[in-house]
């Protein structure tokens, strides 16, 4: 599948188990999809694998599913990185940028793996590719939400404009196509709060390809990032923001 080529809509992309000789080239992106919560005896293994900060991070969730559920996240985000690197799972160490995006510490990055994760309701998403930023971003669908007035405050002029020209019935599912590329495309970048979410154009309609369609003030910045909508499951939207446009997705599937 090439960037940019499906939006929501289209077939979903079929996720795979990885290869036994995974590999991962400069113009591939990988995005791996999970179950938030452990199976079996998997929780207590994957626990250990973490670093003390992060255990001392799981341990201050008030509820135990939340605690297992980032145990699990963190866990096999380490175990994902692992595979690609050789690397015992346990030994990775991160560093957080200015945004607090994670990335890998300066005596891991040899191969520029980049990374991100999101997670909602019972799954997460798992993006990684090699010297090209990325974001991805995945949202469980509620519809009165697309009801509300988040859009107004949210979304820039051009997009309120054309998600309200909508029919009613089709208004949640372009909410959700913007929503997942906005975040995705801020999370790429990096720069948290920073970054407006009403200070970006992105495409929204049923049927049209996801696309950064401009950002304020920088006419060559959409350039330089491509978008994918996402098909992670019935129920759920998501999408991918990928620096550059001469990429590859390959979607797998996660098991313990």
């Amino acid at each position: 599948m090439r960037a940019g080529g499906a939006a929501i809509g289209t077939p979903p992309e079929v996720w795979s188990p990885p290869p036994p000789d995974l590999a991962l080239g400069s113009d591939a992106v990988h995005v791996w999809r999970a179950a938030a919560d452990p199976t079996g005896s998997a929780l207590e293994d994957l626990r250990h694998t973490l670093a003390r900060s992060e255990q001392a991070r799981a341990d201050r969730f008030a509820f135990r599913r939340d605690r297992d559920r980032f145990v699990t996240r963190r866990g096999r985000l380490r175990a994902i990185l692992g595979r690609y690197l050789a690397v015992d799972p346990g030994r990775l160490r991160f560093n957080d940028g200015a945004g607090g995006k994670p990335a890998l510490a300066p005596e891991f990055d040899g191969r520029r793996l980049r990374f991100n994760v999101s997670a909602s309701g019972g799954l997460v998403l798992y993006a990684v590719t090699r010297g090209r930023e990325i974001g991805v971003d995945l949202e469980a669908i509620q519809p009165a939400i697309a009801q509300e007035r988040i859009p107004e405050y949210f979304f820039s002029p051009r997009e309120v404009a054309a998600l309200r020209a909508l029919p009613a019935e089709a208004q949640t599912e372009a909410f959700f196509a913007c929503w997942t590329r906005k975040e995705a495309y801020v999370k790429a970048r990096g720069e948290g709060l920073a970054l407006r979410l009403d200070g970006f154009d992105v495409s929204l309609v049923p049927g049209e390809p996801a696309a950064l369609l401009c950002t304020g003030g920088d006419a060559q910045e959409a350039s330089r990032w491509s978008l994918q909508a996402l098909a992670p499951g019935r129920g759920y939207a998501g999408a991918l923001a990928v620096e550059g446009h001469t990429w590859r997705l390959e979607c797998f599937e996660w098991t313990d």
